[in-house]
């Protein structure tokens, strides 16, 4: 397209992700276990900038990183390996990097994390954002006046939400989707802040709210409605072994928003954003997980089950006839760096 602007804007927390995978249990106190898997990489909101930029997207990121070895190993590897604008990011001097330890048992984990308060919050980052296609938000209690300023010249805004700890889940948080064109809630979120008993029924409540509407179900796939086409769509999830759940969900989002750039019908773009989450929680880490073209074009070729085959038969139309080298999956300890 004769299009300028980038294609997606983001920001957001960075985190340094350590992830610990192959615990049959969680550690007891006093008890130590050897892990079968170890991988490392930006995480946060890097999860979902690396996962729209191995789609093919121009990329914009605000964020901050630490004077640190981590912040600086994670600037090089967004900006250098992955390809990402990060001219609106600024670097602090004498603050640290977040880190984040993820410890991955079956399909869940468990996270501790290290971190101060950036010195920089999203409005000052972003001031006056630039115009973008789209724009990928995680809406808070409290709203970003950035998000307002993006929306009012014409960036289409793609919301997720995160976890209540107070579990008061206040609806006023969705007077928020008015500025956006597509919401994307897990559903337990989706229930708590509808007031709903099934996932289905939330999302008939968030169709009245926002023009496209999805709600992820983790193992079961995905839902959704847009408005602007009438279209209905339910998906399975893949049936895969998962290693490490981080990120999936950013995944999903970046991948959708791929989708939907491209103008696929909503259920292609439910199908291959359940693909994308479905790949990348077989790998370690959030960020370098993303399967990009090149692992979904792999996933394709490989692909020898009837059914998944008619399912996924869009695929032969929407792949790029080169879908790039080889990504970079997150390494056990990052690579020394030249003397």
């Amino acid at each position: 397209m004769d299009d300028d602007r980038p294609d997606v804007l983001l920001t957001g927390l960075l985190f340094y992700d350590l992830v610990l995978t192959g615990l049959g249990k969680p550690p007891t106190p006093g008890e130590e276990i050897w892990t079968g898997g170890m991988g490392c990489g930006p995480g946060g909101i890097a999860n979902l900038a690396v996962a729209a930029s191995r789609f093919g997207l121009g990329t914009s990121l605000a964020t901050v990183f630490g004077d640190d070895f981590y912040g600086e190993y994670c600037r090089d590897v967004l900006c250098d390996q992955e390809g990402i604008d990060l001219s609106l990011s600024r670097t602090a001097d004498g603050w640290p990097t977040p880190v984040t330890v993820s410890i991955a048992t079956g399909h869940d984990r468990a996270l501790v994390t290290h971190g101060q308060e950036p010195p920089y919050s999203q409005d000052a980052l972003m001031g006056h954002p630039p115009e973008a296609r789209t724009a990928l938000v995680h809406i808070e209690a409290e709203p970003r006046e950035w998000i307002g300023r993006a929306a009012a010249q014409g960036t289409h805004i793609y919301a997720d939400v995160g976890w209540d700890p107070t579990q008061q889940w206040s609806t006023d948080l969705l007077d928020q989707l008015k500025l956006c064109h597509a919401f994307l809630p897990n559903e337990t979120e989706a229930m708590a802040y509808t007031r709903t008993d099934s996932a289905v029924a939330a999302l008939g409540t968030l169709s009245e709210l926002v023009p496209v509407a999805v709600v992820t179900r983790g193992g079961d796939g995905a839902v959704g409605v847009d408005q602007t086409t009438g279209e209905y769509a339910e998906v399975p999830a893949l049936d895969v072994d998962v290693l490490d759940a981080t990120g999936a969900g950013d995944v999903f989002g970046a991948s959708f928003v791929a989708a939907s750039l491209g103008g696929w019908p909503l259920e292609e773009r439910l199908r291959f954003a359940v693909l994308a989450a479905g790949l990348s929680v077989q790998q370690h880490g959030g960020a370098l997980a993303a399967p990009g073209w090149y692992g979904v074009d792999r996933w394709w070729r490989s692909l020898t089950d009837p059914e998944l085959r008619r399912a996924y038969g869009f695929l032969t139309d929407r792949l790029p006839p080169d879908p790039g080298p080889p990504v970079h999956l997150a390494p056990v300890t990052p690579p020394a760096r030249p003397h």
